[in-house]
């Protein structure tokens, strides 16, 4: 049982840590607004930008929101059971054109088309969106990412890898923290909770999740989950 004292402080230290978080894209669209009302402003091109801004606010408000409603409810995770292979195969074609579009190969690989996981429909596919959207954001052109799947032992295996650009092996660790990330990560957009969801569904559903890489090696996240039967 948390204490009051540290449930206090946890939940202050994350109060903290979304209000830095949102100042960020607030500010930036505070700046494209003044620039609006320039002499000779270019307003189309202001206004992506802008509506750029508020969709990386959005998907910030969202993903804590679902956060915390994962962490209130944990049966929301679980219930049911789920066919792998055809939510990761729709996860991943549904990104091909992106991934060609930055120069990503994106591979499927399932040992076997009727393994299930211990997981809703939903919690799945938000593992395996979050897992490739991290990969194309950070990967780099030239690399390949490969999902796989397969059983050992007691444990299904689902696996996200690529070769590309990696990450400081100081910061591995560190990447399952919320609102957490390397120096390459902070140059681009997303809300820094996509691997943080990823490791509470992992864990609210009886398993477990890693990540290994190195700087021009790529990143390896691998989850193991019980078998289902």
């Amino acid at each position: 049982m948390v204490a009051r004292s540290e449930y206090e402080e946890l939940r202050a230290g994350f109060t903290a840590a979304v209000s830095h978080e949102l100042r960020t894209p607030l500010a930036r669209l505070l700046t494209l607004l003044e620039s609006a009302e320039l002499p000779g402003a270019d307003l189309q091109k202001l206004l992506r930008q802008a509506r750029g801004e508020v969709e990386e606010m959005t998907e910030l408000v969202d993903d804590i929101l679902f956060l915390s409603e994962l962490e209130r409810e944990r049966e929301v995770v679980s219930l049911g059971e789920t066919e792998a292979a055809p939510v990761l195969r729709a996860a991943v074609d549904e990104r091909l054109e992106r991934a060609e579009l930055a120069g990503i190969t994106l591979r499927l690989e399932i040992e076997d088309e009727g393994l299930h996981v211990p997981l809703r429909g939903r919690m799945l596919r938000l593992i395996a969106e979050n897992l490739l959207e991290n990969a194309l954001r950070y990967a780099g052109e030239g690399a390949t990412c490969t999902v796989s799947l397969e059983r050992d032992s007691d444990r299904i295996v689902l696996e996200v890898a690529d070769d590309g650009a990696g990450v400081p092996e100081e910061d591995v660790p560190r990447l399952f923290e919320r609102f957490f990330r390397s120096d390459r990560a902070r140059t681009t957009r997303g809300s820094g909770l996509g691997l943080a969801i990823v490791k509470h569904v992992v864990e609210a559903a009886g398993g477990s999740v890693e990540a290994r890489g190195a700087p021009g090696r790529g990143l390896d996240v691998r989850l193991r989950l019980p078998t289902t039967g």
